[in-house]
């Protein structure tokens, strides 16, 4: 076993090395998205091609993307029923072999986004996916055979899966959805070899459950210091319903040893229903970056990003982990560009807050961040909480959809930019009362959403932008405007470009330093899905997932029609069914031969 854990993660080590591969969602253990391949470069991408596609006959919003490992094969996924394929790169992606596992499809209604999924993880020889139903399963990469199962949750009180898993050493890590329905959330860590559960670790409740110790566990740098912080934060009983639901990505530094995700919203949306004896209180560990040992479990440090939400600022974005210089002083760092509108960089060794500036220059619910106390200065024009009073407060930005979403930005080494798909909505947020119920909407607030204010000239009625973003100097280097939200994942490579999808179906490729678009092909569907390069036999591709859905689609995935419905996202994507349709294509590219 020993000897297994070893290989299972020096594999991933050896695989993420190689330019030639694309071993993981995020292209590394560091979140980068970024290729060292520059066979396609900013003088050549006019001419890059589609050179075959295939259908994944399923309808659903396709997140995540392909996986190449050097064995001519592409592994993909599906969004529910979950399938997967391995894919002959050499024979226009004829199937090798196809595994669709049986589920419960009572899932789908507890799915409140769509019922997307993040995508697949490699390790010696071995696939990993997290399906909806909450089964976490490892398949033989040359056969597809089923090695193993393991329940990670449970769709009848609302526990769903829809995040990528990681593995690390000889565990595969993966968290659970569902905040919306007031489950509590969750990240795991399961044997490579035998699926069994190795440590789980708590969004919210004792200190024994999140796996802190409040001596040792640091805070800005200081330890937490006071004991069962996610129970006492919380109203009585709230916190065993309390969301912060880890959907989103997981990054890891080998060198520290450390892992890095964030959690989700606290269960209700109505902040009123989560004060301590009336008056605001953190709802703790809601929203929150955890810094995690691997091996145990045990936190290392936290920062709760949006004490006492009144927004759901989910806090799943991707932490990516940069090596930079600040004021003189090189640091080991984390630069999250967050649901927030605000971009953080951080040290990743202490979670010292070093710089916190807005992206989204309309987000108008927060004007700044303390840097000492990490926490936010927060608008009272634009909180939702009246203490007691429901009110429709208008005009909030970002809207809960974030001024960026979880689909994942690229960094460059190159230019030290942070690349990334940006929403530019706002919103309308009325709470109102809900009551628990197990397996039923937990949400307690309406939503309408519209877009934000044009700023800088930018083109009227936009939803969406691209930007490159300096974390050091927290400013925006430029922006290309979109029609709609960008929802993809960013891919950046040494071939001087930047690689991104849009709703409307297109991929496009601008340039690195100035945004200048190069190249743009059309999709047969909206793409939130992500872009991914590698190389097979000397020729570099380009691949992406398209398939309109996800939350931004939800109106179209779904038939919905009702602008309140989609937890308001039918509201401002309403004219999306004008530009795309449903249906889930990979699309492979390379240059003519």
């Amino acid at each position: 076993m020993a000897a297994t854990a070893v290989h299972a993660n020096q594999n991933v080590l050896e695989l993420q090395d190689n330019p030639e591969y694309w071993a993981t969602q995020l292209g590394n253990y560091q979140g980068h998205r970024f290729s060292q391949l520059d066979q396609i470069n900013r003088d050549n991408v006019q001419e890059l091609r589609s050179v075959w596609q295939f259908s994944t006959g399923v309808l659903r919003g396709h997140e995540g993307g392909p996986l190449y490992v050097g064995d001519g094969r592409l592994y993909i996924h599906t969004p529910f029923p979950n399938k997967v394929f391995a894919l002959d790169l050499e024979d226009e992606g004829r199937v090798i072999w196809s595994y669709e596992p049986v589920q419960d499809s009572r899932v789908i209604p507890v799915m409140c986004c769509d019922t997307v999924n993040r995508g697949l993880a490699y390790a010696d020889g071995r696939l990993f996916l997290g399906q909806a139903d909450n089964t976490l399963i490892a398949l033989d990469a040359e056969s597809g055979e089923l090695l193993w199962e393991a329940n990670n949750g449970d769709h009848t009180i609302g526990e769903s899966n829809t995040m990528s898993p990681l593995v690390v050493h000889d565990k595969v890590i993966v968290g659970i959805s569902g905040g919306e329905y007031g489950i509590r959330g969750h990240l795991s860590a399961y044997d490579v070899e035998t699926g069994e559960m190795v440590w789980r670790g708590y969004s919210t409740g004792p200190d024994d459950e999140v796996l802190i110790d409040p001596e040792t566990t640091l805070m800005l740098g200081e330890p937490v210091g006071e004991a069962d912080l996610g129970v006492t934060t919380w109203p009585e009983g709230e916190w065993e319903r309390g969301g912060g639901a880890p959907w989103g990505w997981i990054t890891y530094d080998p060198e520290l040893d450390l892992i890095y995700y964030g959690t989700g919203n606290p269960g209700t949306w109505n902040p009123d229903q989560r004060t301590v004896d009336g008056e605001p209180a953190d709802n703790k560990w809601a929203i929150t970056i955890f810094a995690r040992d691997p091996n145990t479990g045990e936190a290392k440090w936290v920062f709760q990003k949006v004490p006492f939400d009144e927004w759901d600022y989910d806090g799943v974005n991707e932490n990516q982990l940069i090596d930079i210089e600040f004021e003189g002083e090189e640091r080991k760092a984390l630069a999250v560009i967050d649901r927030t509108g605000f971009g953080l960089l951080m040290d990743r060794e202490t979670g010292e807050l070093l710089v916190a500036e807005k992206f989204a220059p309309e987000t108008n619910w927060a004007d700044s961040y303390d840097l000492e106390t990490g926490r936010p200065v927060v608008n009272e024009e634009y909180s939702t909480f009246r203490q007691g009073v429901d009110v429709n407060t208008t005009n909030i930005c970002p809207t809960a959809m974030g001024a960026k979403n979880m689909q994942p930005s690229a960094y460059s080494p190159n230019t030290g930019l942070i690349y990334a798909g940006i929403n530019r909505i706002c919103m309308n947020y009325e709470p109102y009362e809900t009551e628990y119920i197990a397996g039923q909407p937990y949400v307690g607030a309406t939503l309408t959403m519209m877009p934000a204010p044009s700023h800088n000239g930018s083109m009227e009625g936009r939803t969406g932008s691209f930007i490159a973003w300096d974390p050091v100097a927290g400013e925006t280097v430029w922006e290309v405007d979109e029609r709609f939200a960008v929802w993809s994942g960013a891919l950046a490579t040494a071939g001087d470009l930047a690689f991104y999808g849009t709703l409307e179906g297109h991929v496009k490729a601008v340039d690195l330093e100035t945004g200048e678009e190069l190249w743009r092909f059309k999709t047969p569907s909206g793409v939130i899905g992500n872009v991914n390069t590698f190389m097979h036999e000397g020729k570099q591709y380009v691949a992406v997932l398209s398939g309109v859905g996800g939350w931004a689609g939800i109106g179209l995935a779904a038939g919905l029609e009702d602008p309140e419905e989609g937890l308001g996202a039918v509201s401002v994507f309403g004219a999306l069914g004008d530009y795309t349709k449903l249906g889930g294509v990979l699309t492979v590219f390379a240059l003519p031969d």
